[in-house]
């Protein structure tokens, strides 16, 4: 098996509130939008980002997924100055996201801070100086 990911899909309740946050809010421009059922963002060459409506999932995958607390995934996006993690916390605050925290300068030499959107997902907007960090961005 090739080391690789194609698909990341989060399970939503609300795709509507869904699409309001990541297309009208963060400006986000879809791959392919299924009404009520799935919103799908080309998030780097060959990865997509999936936003499932929970119904379909449970259809499909045969069990309704865990609810409750904080979802045990986070996804990341790297921006080159730390300037930067602070002007994608303002957007997504503007975007609506929710339990928005200031970004912090960490002890492994980076600055980070997270939103959550709609349903709770946590994205961690970084500024990460090192060879990995730098190596992911466009």
């Amino acid at each position: 098996m090739d080391q690789r990911v194609s698909f990341i899909t989060l399970v939503v309740t609300d795709m509507d509130a869904t699409r309001r946050f990541y297309v009208d809010g963060l400006g986000w421009e879809p791959e392919l939008h299924e009404p009520g059922e799935v919103l799908m963002f080309r998030v780097a060459e060959k990865v997509v980002l999936s936003l499932w409506a929970e119904a379909f999932f449970v259809e499909e995958v045969g069990q309704r997924p865990a609810r409750g607390g904080v979802p045990p995934i986070t996804l990341a996006h790297n921006v080159a100055t730390p300037q930067g993690v602070d002007t994608v916390l303002e957007q997504a605050a503007a975007a609506g996201a929710k339990e928005v925290s200031e970004a912090v300068r960490r002890d492994w030499g980076g600055y980070t801070g997270y939103f959550a959107d709609p349903d709770g997902f946590r994205w961690e907007v970084a500024h990460n100086p090192g060879e990995i960090g730098q190596s992911v961005l466009p």
